[in-house]
């Protein structure tokens, strides 16, 4: 037995000294990385851009992502910035002669996906090619790939042609099965953020906009999509209600793909296009590796002026929260340092977010206010800026939305569950308490309010709504009463956004940058932007990766097809006073 205690205790440290050595080892590679020379690019090259992965804002340098993978799980993501930094590039670049485009099934909202077939178009309109393949297409995926010159699909293929859907998810009958009496205090008939607790469905005026929003996002998907392939609107309308489009063949015939094949087929198309004999491989590179080549070139721009893009992704919660979220304490350092900073002339607020804490985004809106009284500051809306991420776009000089932004949802709530019933009938478990005051104990999760309470929160709603909308109408020019029109919680496409007077300008990140910019008199090619937060050291992204961070990716990987269940969890538990949100999640696809 002493014998294999002490095998065992061997192998342990053996095992801890592994850990750590490895960890050292791999620190030391890529300091010997970071510090190497760039990338050589050879001549007759062709960027591959891997879109199938989560597409965000900014992504953490972290160069052990890929070769960790097999081991954490986890599938990295790509920064938007990145994929149009290099597009930008490849451009101008002689050695790069087109782009490999792969982008079956992103996962990303559609505003992003907007950003990035933007970025496709110009780099075509240089007169360099874009090729996709795919061995099936979703709707957002075709989206991108739509705007190529050459369109793969494999003959067994899946082609999504079949209309745009939001779902929601109800949980009003799991309550009642768990005895749990939810205690709903609203302003607002559109503010459905609280419908999945009272109902098991929608209600008339929460189908209504949401009818509206879909009908706004697909108007403006078929559309782009028919001046790409030379069809009508009527036409994709009509094969999308007939669901005629059933294989590759049918896309095929119908000119959405150019080809049905497989991927060595492709491959001797896009050897022809470059000239390269059959015998020879295709000199890919990767959107990384492609940034990092060339990387010795002198940035353009006076490094004393700067337009500073402040990142504000996630829900809005107080405090200084974590990864994924806009934490109003981490956010409010970052406005404070761009507007403290004498060589960032104007500022970007990047919003994408449901929402969240009214307090947290009240304070956050403070702070865009002290920064735009001395520096020009844009709101640029991501994939929704809603409710609390409207709130603080609000104290912006210009807000600039992708049509296909989802936004709006102007309205509070406030929400407690009663969970005595479920405590006692399932559980057994009971409560007592002694008390100073009538209403010591309030708000209690662990006892009925009485009409008294109930008032007092819901007064404190209005209270909350009455100042949302005063600010809203303030930032707008407009009365208080005609932004209560547009409010009542409810949400609206950038495209509606724009023609009711929420949203100024329509575009992307890039538009609102030159409209900071010009705000500031800077002229193009004067100023650099830069983005905040900044990057992370790589050494803290790995320990993430290895330890597992408390991230949308991590939970997606863990809950598997419960997610958005474990995310609609999450997002209840971090609901602390009266929120300003929008539905938990509108899932389009």
């Amino acid at each position: 037995m002493l014998n294999f205690l002490k095998y065992v205790l061997a192998t342990l440290v053996g095992l801890f000294l592994f850990i750590v050595l490895g960890f050292f080892l791999m620190a030391g590679i890529g300091a010997l990385l970071g510090d190497g020379d760039a990338v050589v690019l050879k001549d007759n090259s062709v960027l591959r851009l891997d879109l199938e992965r989560p597409i965000q804002e900014i992504v953490e340098e972290n160069p052990f992502s890929e070769a960790l993978a097999p081991f954490t799980g986890e599938v990295s993501s790509v920064s938007i910035k990145e994929v149009k930094d290099a597009l930008v590039k490849a451009a101008s670049d002689n050695k790069i002669k087109g782009v490999y485009l792969k982008a079956g099934a992103p996962a990303s909202g559609w505003a992003v996906l907007e950003e990035v077939r933007d970025a496709l178009a110009a780099f075509k309109a240089s007169g360099k090619f874009v090729y996709a393949f795919a061995e099936g297409y979703s709707e957002k995926g075709y989206y991108l790939a739509s705007v190529s010159d050459v369109i793969y699909l494999t003959e067994f293929g899946d082609f999504e042609w079949n209309g745009l859907s939001a779902e929601y998810d109800f949980y009003k009958g799991t309550l009642d099965k768990l005895e749990i009496k939810p205690e709903v205090f609203r302003v607002g008939e559109f503010k459905s953020a609280v419908e999945p607790f009272l109902r098991t469905d929608m209600s008339e005026a929460s189908r209504l906009q949401a009818r509206e929003l879909l009908t706004g996002i697909n108007d403006h998907f078929l559309g782009k999509i028919a001046v790409s392939r030379s069809v009508t609107p009527a036409r994709l309308r009509d094969w999308a209600d007939s669901l005629s489009i059933e294989k590759a063949g049918d896309a095929l015939s119908r000119g959405l793909i150019t080809h049905v094949g497989y991927y060595d087929q492709f491959e001797s198309d896009l050897k022809a296009k470059l000239g390269t004999k059959e015998s020879e491989k295709v000199h890919f590179t990767g959107l990384k590796n492609y940034l990092k080549s060339g990387s010795d070139k002198k940035e353009e721009g006076d490094f004393n002026k700067r337009v500073a893009v402040v990142i504000a992704e996630g829900e809005i919660v107080s405090g200084e929260g974590s990864e994924n979220l806009i934490s109003s304490g981490k956010l409010i350092k970052e406005l404070k340092k761009v507007r403290e900073n004498d060589k960032v002339k104007a500022v970007v607020l990047r919003i994408n977010s449901p929402g969240g804490s009214a307090l947290a985004s009240d304070l956050i809106w403070r702070e865009v206010k002290l920064t735009a009284e001395k520096k020009p500051v844009i709101a640029s809306m991501g994939n929704v800026a809603a409710s609390g991420g409207y709130y603080i776009a609000m104290g912006c000089d210009t807000i600039v939305a992708q049509p296909n932004t989802i936004t709006g949802s102007i309205g509070i709530f406030g929400l407690m569950l009663n969970i005595e019933p479920f405590m006692k009938n399932k559980l057994g478990i009971t409560f007592d308490r002694v008390m100073t005051n009538p209403h010591a104990d309030w708000p209690t999760a662990t006892r009925n309010m009485t009409d008294f309470e109930k008032q007092k929160i819901q007064r404190a709603v209005e209270t909350g709504y009455e100042i949302f909308t005063s600010k809203a109408a303030d930032g707008r020019k407009m009365s208080q009463s005609d932004l209560k029109k547009l409010a009542e919680g409810r949400v609206w496409s950038g495209v509606a956004a724009k023609s009711n007077g929420l949203v100024d300008v329509l575009g992307g990140v890039d538009t609102a940058i030159e409209i900071a910019a010009a705000a500031a008199d800077l002229k193009k090619g004067d100023y650099r932007v830069r983005y905040y937060p900044e990057k992370k050291d790589w050494k803290q992204e790995l320990m993430n990766s290895l330890t597992g961070s408390d991230d949308e990716e991590t939970l997606s990987r863990i809950a598997g097809p419960l997610a958005p269940y474990a995310k609609a969890y999450r997002s209840l538990t971090r609901m602390e006073g009266i929120q300003a949100r929008m539905p938990f999640e509108i899932r389009i696809d």
